[in-house]
């Protein structure tokens, strides 16, 4: 089975729709989006999977791919595949001697059948489908060529059950297949074509049974695996379709019924309160409501009149809400309203993003520098100062002009020598004025710097444009902080994942007063949860006043943590956007091992889009980097 290991080829964007699209299809608020081996739908565990076969297709095929196999089973399996009747087809071929060649052949059967009820509900998926069959067509017919020349006969036998089916010619030809094969598919082949007369899932596994018992007298299995089952778990499933397991309500465990005396069957007077065997009310008489019990006794609360998951389901939803405060009476210490709202828990705990509920912010302080950090310091000084002195002559030379530039086009003020317009206009504007009020930087950075243990080998040089960083803003009075982020991994437990923010300088000391020096502290350390810090540093420019906001992150790699490995890129190429939204510009700088792979540049695109820089090797960082802060500077003015 396939793992989520190489995070760069995920496409971020393309991610995210389709797992907007799973969730609007499957009418499941809880479905979750993967690429695996290959696609199917897991209603237990709320999973919906597209097959990471497509990961080698063009990028029409590859998104063709992903978002036809969403469509064949959100709409398609869920809804109008009948489980009770794939458990008997799993069931009679688990004792056949070719089980996985049976299941492909379902899935394959099964899905042309779905594709057919996927179109006719949205016509506007035609063209995906097509995309996808003209690709699997030629893939087909290249495992077909593969499969003779290595005698692979059953493989091959598959092959030509799928190349005759999704032929556009009606007698399709193949001159290299062997004769034994093309002998057996001729005599499945009226079989094969009933296909079209298949109506439900019966029909398919009728077809799928019958081909089955013919080609097991003389074939072994597959030995390859084109489909996986469209269901998993389906074993434990006892309704007809996927939809009716997904929204269906457990049975009460117990079956016994509340006896109510007749005169009190049509309505209860001043209090009412459901009784429970696990829960009953106390002395106290509490009448507190609560719902959804999958354990007690069966009432007539709700009454013959509604359906489970309509509209009685909304009334009554509308019912449960966020506790508060009581206008009238407190109930604050009664027992059964010390339960915590779970609702309100969860917006707290998603307030850094979903997969980053256990991560904890501690902040750790910069030392006073020590003699040794104050000489390396002024070491490296010394070897960006021509970057320093020649960034920082530009944006003064740019703030000067903006001073003293005049106003031109003027209707009153001082009269310019240049009358023409008085000729040639019919309104001319022939005054101007000098500026008088200065153009300062309304500008804020935050420079974050990943101490991750990939670090080790460069932080030295990242720390020479780290003080170019400071130098220059220090210089021009610009507002900047100065951070390194990591998770250490070595006092992560469940539920508790550490996640250090080392502050070398603040925004409230960053020019007051002299603290280059203790950028000389940033060592490597551990992991590092780039969408969790990312998100921290936002929620602190985002509360400062400044013009332009702008958040600079050094890192050498993709993210990695403690469960966080398969949805790092996703969940901080979202932190990222959720600071875009909040006018905070932010920029990813990648720096390589001399050079700038595909994989790595890919890897940052997703994250960061367009706006990333590669600096191909560390020691180039000073260079690189220069020309970026004047882009930066320059925006401000």
């Amino acid at each position: 089975m396939y793992r989520f290991h190489d995070n760069s080829r995920v496409d971020t964007n393309i991610f995210l729709q389709l797992q907007d699209l799973s969730t609007v299809l499957s009418g499941d608020p809880d479905i979750n989006f993967e690429y695996n081996f290959g696609s199917f739908i897991d209603v237990i565990n709320h999973k919906v999977t597209a097959s990471r076969f497509w990961d080698t297709a063009n990028e029409a095929a590859k998104e063709a791919g992903h978002k036809s196999d969403l469509y064949l089973r959100t709409i398609g399996t869920l809804h109008y595949s009948n489980v009770r009747v794939m458990q008997h087809y799993l069931d009679s071929i688990a004792e056949a001697a070719m089980p996985k060649f049976a299941a492909q052949l379902f899935t394959l059967l099964e899905d042309i059948r779905l594709e057919e009820k996927v179109k006719q509900e949205r016509p506007g998926t035609t063209k995906l489908f097509t995309i996808r069959r003209d690709y699997l067509r030629h893939y087909f017919e290249t495992q077909l060529d593969t499969n003779v020349t290595r005698s692979f006969a059953t493989d091959e036998l598959f092959c030509l059950i799928y190349l005759l089916i999704q032929s556009n010619s009606p007698d399709p030809n193949f001159p290299r297949a062997n004769d034994r094969q093309l002998e057996q598919l001729e005599r499945i082949k009226a079989l094969l074509y009933t296909l079209y007369e298949a109506e439900n899932t019966s029909d398919i596994t009728n077809i799928c049974e019958k081909i089955v018992f013919q080609v097991s007298r003389d074939y072994d299995d597959s030995i390859n695996e084109y489909f996986i089952f469209p269901v998993a778990h389906i074993e434990q499933f006892n309704r007809n379709t996927l939809f009716d397991e997904l929204i269906r309500k457990d049975d009460l465990v117990n079956d016994d019924e509340e006896d109510v005396p007749d005169d009190q069957g049509e309505y209860i007077d001043e209090k009412f309160s459901t009784w429970h065997r696990e829960n009953k009310n106390g002395e106290s008489n509490q009448t507190f409501l609560q719902f959804e019990l999958d354990q007690g006794t069966k009432t007539s609360l709700i009454g013959d009149g509604a359906r489970e998951a309509q509209d009685a389901d909304q009334a009554m939803a509308q019912i449960q809400g966020a506790s508060g405060e009581s206008k009238q009476n407190d109930y604050s210490k009664l027992e059964s309203l010390e339960k915590k709202d779970t609702s309100q828990g969860n917006q707290s705990e998603s307030k850094y993003g979903e997969e980053n509920n256990e991560a904890v912010k501690i902040i750790k302080h910069a030392e006073t520098p020590t003699y040794e950090d104050e000489k390396l310091y002024q070491a490296n000084v010394q070897e960006i100062e021509a970057y320093k002195r020649k960034l920082a002559n530009t944006i003064e030379k740019t703030l000067e002009h903006k001073r003293n530039a005049p106003r031109k086009d003027l209707v009153f003020g001082r009269l310019s020598k240049k009358l023409l317009p008085v000729v040639i206009d019919e309104n001319p504007r022939i005054f101007y004025k000098k500026n008088q009020e200065s153009k300062e930087i309304d500008a804020v950075f935050t420079l974050l710097v990943d101490c991750s243990a990939s670090m080790h080998g460069k932080m030295a040089e990242t720390k020479k444009g780290i003080i170019l960083f400071h130098e220059v803003l220090n210089y021009l009075k610009i507002p900047h902080s100065i951070i390194g982020f990591w998770e250490d991994a070595n006092d992560v437990t469940e539920g508790y994942q550490p996640n250090y923010f080392h502050i070398v300088n603040a925004h409230t000391d960053s020019f007051y007063q002299n603290y280059g020096a203790r950028i000389m502290q940033l060592e490597p350390q551990e992991d590092n949860r780039d969408g969790f810090s990312i998100r921290v540093i936002t929620e602190e420019l985002a509360a400062r006043r400044e013009k332009h906001k702008f958040l600079l992150v050094f890192s050498d790699g993709e993210p990695a943590a403690a469960n966080y490995d398969q949805n790092g890129i996703i969940d901080t190429h979202l932190a990222v956007s959720e600071a875009r939204k909040k006018n905070i510009d932010v920029i990813g700088m990648f720096l390589a091992d001399g050079e700038v792979k595909e994989r790595e540049d890919m890897t940052m695109k997703n994250i960061y889009g367009k706006e990333r820089l590669m600096i191909p090797s560390v020691s180039e960082l000073p260079e690189h980097f220069a020309p970026l802060l004047k882009k930066l500077l320059l925006k401000t003015i």
